[in-house]
C-alpha cells in the first residue's frame, strides 16, 4: 500500500462532521467570550476564559483554512460561505488567506521561493556571506520572543491586509472584511462593554502566539527538507519537510488537529476532523519521520539556518568557532 492509497479514505468529506466541528467551535468561542466578560474583573476566572477563547479562535482559523482547500464540507459553495463567515472571527480575510496559503503549498521546500513559506529561513552559506545589518535583522526576526509576540500581530493584523498581498486577490474584499470585523467589535462593545473588548483583544493576541508557534514548528525542525529545482522532490517536501506534532490530545482539540501537518501537505483534501485518525492509524512502513513532542518542539526554536551540505536545520554558528576559523586562516 502506498501513502496515497492509504489516505484516500480519509479525504471523504462529511457535511455532518463539518457542521459539528463548525458549531462546536463557535459554541466554545462565544461561551468563553461571554463568561470572560461576565466574570470581569476576577482575573482568576477571566484568564481561563481568555485561554479557551484563544484556542477556539485558532480552531476557527483552522476551519477557515479547511474551507480554503474546499475540504471542510462536501460542496464548494458551502466551504466558501462558511469561510467568509469564519474570517470575521479569525480576523483574517478569506480570499487573501486562501491565495497566500495556496502559494505556500505550491512552493513548499523550494529554496528559490522562500517568500511564500510563512517563516523565512536563510541558508548557512547566505549567513556567512551576509553583512552585519542583514545578520542583525535576521537574528531579531528569528528570536522566539520577537517572533511569537510581534510575529503574531504582524501576520494576522497587518500582513493579510497589506497592498502587496491584497491587490493580487481584490482589495474590496479586504475592505468588506475589515468593515465586518469593525461591526463585530462594535457589537461586542454594545453587549459586553469594555470587559468584552479586553477579553476579545487579549485572546486575539494569545491566539496569534499559538498560531505562530504552530506555523514555525510545522516546517522548522532539524530534519526538515529544502532543495532547489530540478532536484526538488514534491513527496519529500510535503512529508519530510512538514512535521507531525504530538503535543497531546487536548492540544489537538484546541488547534483542530492541524499539528499533523505532513499528511495535510501531502493531501490537503483531508478534512481537519480526519487528520488525527489518519496520523494515529498510519502504518509504520509509511512513516517518514517520528512525531515531535514538547521537548523537541521547544528545542527547535534554536534552529535558525538551513545547511545545504548536511541537509539539516542548524543553529547560528558559534562565535568562538568563527573566531577560530579566522585565526586559522
Amino acid at each position: 500500500m502506498t501513502i496515497r492509497d492509504y489516505l484516500r479514505d480519509y479525504t471523504r468529506k462529511s457535511d455532518a462532521m463539518g457542521a459539528l466541528s463548525y458549531g462546536a467551535s463557535f459554541a466554545a468561542y462565544f461561551a468563553a467570550l461571554g463568561l470572560g466578560a461576565w466574570a470581569w474583573p476576577a482575573w482568576w476566572a477571566v484568564l481561563p476564559c481568555v485561554v479557551i477563547l484563544a484556542f477556539a479562535s485558532v480552531r476557527l482559523y483552522v476551519l477557515q483554512h479547511d474551507c480554503g482547500h474546499y475540504s471542510l464540507f462536501a460542496t464548494r459553495w458551502l466551504n466558501d460561505v462558511a469561510g467568509h463567515v469564519l474570517s470575521v472571527f479569525s480576523l483574517t480575510p478569506y480570499r487573501v488567506m486562501q491565495f497566500n496559503h495556496n502559494q505556500h503549498h505550491a512552493y513548499l521546500g523550494n529554496l528559490e521561493h522562500r517568500e511564500t513559506t510563512e517563516v523565512y529561513t536563510m541558508t548557512l552559506q547566505e549567513w556567512r556571506e551576509a553583512g552585519v545589518w542583514t545578520r542583525t535583522w535576521y537574528r531579531i526576526y528569528r528570536n522566539p520572543v520577537v517572533m511569537l509576540s510581534l510575529g503574531g500581530i504582524y501576520a494576522y493584523f497587518i500582513a493579510y491586509r497589506w497592498p502587496v498581498n491584497t491587490m493580487k486577490v481584490g482589495p474590496w474584499g479586504v475592505v468588506a472584511h475589515n468593515l465586518a470585523v469593525a461591526a463585530y467589535v462594535a457589537i461586542v462593545w454594545t453587549f459586553l462593554g469594555v470587559p468584552g473588548l479586553v477579553v476579545l483583544g487579549t485572546s486575539a493576541l494569545l491566539a496569534g502566539v499559538i498560531g505562530v508557534f504552530l506555523v514555525y514548528l510545522q516546517h522548522n525542525f532539524e530534519d526538515t527538507y529544502w532543495d532547489r529545482k530540478p532536484d526538488l522532490d514534491f513527496r519529500k517536501a510535503t512529508l519530510e519537510g512538514s512535521s507531525s506534532l504530538d503535543l497531546g490530545h487536548w492540544w489537538d482539540i484546541g488547534t483542530g488537529n492541524i499539528a499533523y501537518h505532513d499528511l495535510h501537505h501531502y493531501n490537503p483534501q483531508i478534512p481537519s476532523y480526519n487528520l488525527r485518525r489518519a496520523q494515529k492509524n498510519l502504518p509504520d512502513e509509511l512513516r517518514v519521520h517520528d512525531e515531535i513532542r514538547w521537548r523537541e518542539a521547544l528545542a527547535s526554536f534554536r534552529l535558525k539556518l538551513w545547511d545545504e551540505e548536511s541537509e539539516k536545520l542548524v543553529p547560528f554558528p558559534c562565535r568562538r568557532a568563527r573566531r577560530g576559523m579566522v585565526a586559522g586562516a
